[in-house]
Order: structure tokens, then C-alpha cells, then sequence
């Protein structure tokens, strides 16, 4: 029996492509694991009116962890209009997969390795090696939204704020909202997650990443739980940040950052502005954690117009197997992916186009198992 199982869900478009890359390393590797193929994403939205089917959360659930590709997601209402014919009307709506995944398996670690490899010509700044722990199951993301604003709703916000009296006339139909839920567990855990990684990898510094002076009571309640998290952590520089300040500090100096923490939305902001600087998404892994589960991927969209030409950059899915590897403690193999993928980046012989060169998607994949 193999040591571990592995759920494999390539999704859509260039989700196969890259997949099929990243088994080429594991491959190599051989690590003792049982890969098991899995369904989700927008071709089953289409077929069945679900893009997580409920055999690929029981498939999930039977395994230690999951490699995730890419999938497409569409405004509802284009997500409607593309059922198949016999599902029209059937009150199906569409949600994100990933999101979905992260909820019910309660991944409320997004970990975002930040990192400049020597010789990548798309790299816009020499030394950026940082770390993103975002909060992936509250905030703006926790899915209570309104619309149209039912009566009763109104009458809460009206009661409650003073704010909400500019929108008391607002007809039902022509205002949405969608909330901002900050607990002190979620809040907690993110943070203390990222202190304790600061400390095991010895990094010197965490900031947390908020907006306080305007969000201030879910802002606030962030803050506070930080800084008594902090003073746990007296060797660890602790500094606080308002998100768009920090956009403009990781443009100027990103080399001066160390671990950034922030909720929800912030997190999926910065982590994607960080991975500009390090040469663009095709070098941004993504892992997402539980107390008992982990689900990695690369952080780019499906790209449907390059599905099957294996023509797109596939680092990214590799740095998602190194992560992974680290979760379940294969920390060696880890290291060797790493490795591995940044020597074919310094030697610069095997570049997709996005880098400048015509090699494929897969010629990467084997130029970095080569090395392993």
C-alpha cells in the first residue's frame, strides 16, 4: 500500500497541461504515493449544474492531500446561460470550486511563498524572497451577500448603523451587499500561523497587512488579536501596515519584507501583487492548509485559449508539488524541487514564452526532473 494518497484535480483549460507537467517531477521523484484522478470545474458546472461534484469531496476526504490545477469560474448569470439544455432553470448557482473547497475542509491557511530565482529575466526586483499567509475562509469571501436586500436585512443594518441611513430610500432591486466577517478564531490561527512559521524558518520579521482607520471594527479586531499574539513572540519584529501602503512598499523596497499576514481579500491582493514582482503568476504556488488537509496549486487562471498546447510555464504547478511535499513532511524532496527548478531558471536554456523561449510546457517539466 502506498504511503500516502494523493487526489489529482487538473480542472479546466491549462489545468491538464501543467498537471501533466508536475507528475513528470513526481514521477521522477517516485515518491510513495497513489495518485487518484478527480472532476471539477466549469465542463461539470455545464454537464451536471455542479463544478464540485459530490465524488470528488468524497474523494478529498479519502485522501492526505490534493493537487489542484486550474478551473474557470463566470458571473452567475453567464454561468446560468451555459447549462446544459435539460439543467435551464433547475436553480443551480454557480460558485468557485476552490473557495468552496476551502470552506468545508476549513483551509485557513493560503501560504504564499514570494521568491526572486537568480537569473529570471521577468523578476522586477533582485532579493524579494517573502512569505503571504492569508486568511482563506472569512472576510469578504465568506460568501453572505444580498441581493435584492430583503426587508428584514435592511432593517437590521438601519438599527444597527447610522451609516445605513443614506440607503434606507435605495429600492430592494437596485443595491447589493456583500459582508466583511472577521472572527477572533480566524483571526487567531492566520496569525499565529505566520508567527510560528516566522519562528521555525527563522525569519526575522512578520507584518500584518489591515486597514483599521476605515474598517474599524473588523480592522480593529484584527489589530488587537496581532498584538497579543506578538508579545508571544519577543524575538520577532512585529509591524503593522494599511493594505495600500503596503502596495506601494512592496513596489519600492519588497526586499525589506519578511512574512506578511493579512484577512481574506488583503491577502488575495498583495500575494498577487508580490507575484509580479518575483516574473508574474507562472512562478506563484499557492498552499492550502488545514489542521488536516492540504491543497496546492498554482495561482493563475485556466487560460482556455492555451488549454492543450502545452505552451504556457508550469514552475508555478512544480513550486505547488514542493509545497506540498513539504506539508507531508518530505521536506528533502521539497528541497530538491526547489532546487532543481531554480537552476533550469538561472541556466536559462529551457524557457517557455513567457520567459523569452520556445520550449514547452512539458520540455520544462523534464529539464527540471533531469535535475532532481
Amino acid at each position: 500500500m502506498a504511503k500516502y494518497k494523493i487526489a489529482v484535480l487538473p480542472g479546466d483549460g491549462i489545468g491538464k497541461d501543467v498537471m501533466d507537467a508536475a507528475m513528470i517531477v513526481l514521477d521522477k521523484l517516485n515518491l510513495d504515493a497513489e495518485y487518484t484522478y478527480g472532476d471539477v470545474g466549469w465542463e461539470f458546472w455545464k454537464k451536471e449544474g455542479n463544478p464540485l461534484p459530490d465524488r470528488t469531496i468524497e474523494l478529498l476526504k479519502e485522501s492526505d492531500a490534493c493537487l489542484f490545477g486550474a478551473i474557470t469560474s463566470k458571473p452567475k448569470d453567464d454561468a446560468q446561460r451555459e447549462l446544459a439544455p435539460e439543467l435551464q432553470g433547475k436553480g443551480y448557482v454557480y460558485y468557485s470550486p476552490i473557495v468552496k473547497l476551502r470552506q468545508l475542509f476549513d483551509l485557513y491557511i493560503n501560504l504564499r511563498p514570494a521568491k526572486a530565482y537568480e537569473g529570471n529575466p521577468l523578476v522586477i526586483k533582485e532579493g524579494i524572497d517573502l512569505v503571504i499567509f492569508r486568511e482563506n475562509t472569512e472576510g469578504m469571501y465568506a460568501g453572505v451577500e444580498f441581493y435584492p436586500l430583503p426587508d428584514d436585512v435592511r432593517e437590521v443594518f438601519l438599527k444597527h448603523s447610522k451609516n445605513m441611513e443614506r440607503f434606507k430610500d435605495v429600492p430592494a432591486d437596485e443595491i447589493a451587499v456583500s459582508t466583511r466577517i472577521t472572527t477572533r478564531r480566524g483571526m487567531y490561527r492566520i496569525i499565529k500561523a505566520a508567527f510560528e512559521y516566522a519562528k521555525k524558518h527563522g525569519r526575522k520579521k512578520v507584518t500584518l497587512v489591515e486597514k483599521p482607520n476605515v474598517l474599524r471594527e473588523t480592522g480593529g479586531l484584527t489589530v488587537r488579536v496581532a498584538r497579543e499574539i506578538a508579545k508571544e513572540y519577543p524575538d520577532i519584529e512585529y509591524e503593522e501596515a494599511n493594505v495600500d501602503a503596503m502596495a506601494m512598499w512592496l513596489v519600492k523596497k519588497p526586499e525589506e519584507y519578511d512574512v506578511l499576514v493579512a484577512e481574506n481579500l488583503f491577502g488575495d491582493i498583495i500575494s498577487d501583487l508580490a507575484s509580479q514582482l518575483i516574473g508574474g503568476l507562472g512562478f506563484a504556488a499557492a498552499g492550502n492548509i488545514g489542521d488536516n488537509f492540504g491543497l496546492f496549486e498554482p495561482t493563475h487562471g485556466s487560460a482556455p485559449k492555451y488549454a492543450g498546447q502545452y505552451k504556457v510555464n508550469p514552475i508555478a504547478m512544480i513550486l505547488a508539488t514542493k509545497l506540498m511535499l513539504d506539508y507531508l513532511g518530505e521536506v528533502e524532496m521539497g528541497q530538491r524541487v526547489e532546487k532543481a527548478v531554480a537552476e533550469v531558471i538561472k541556466e536559462g536554456k529551457v524557457r517557455t514564452y513567457d520567459m523569452g523561449g520556445t520550449a514547452s510546457t512539458l520540455d520544462v517539466a523534464r529539464a527540471i526532473a533531469e535535475r532532481l
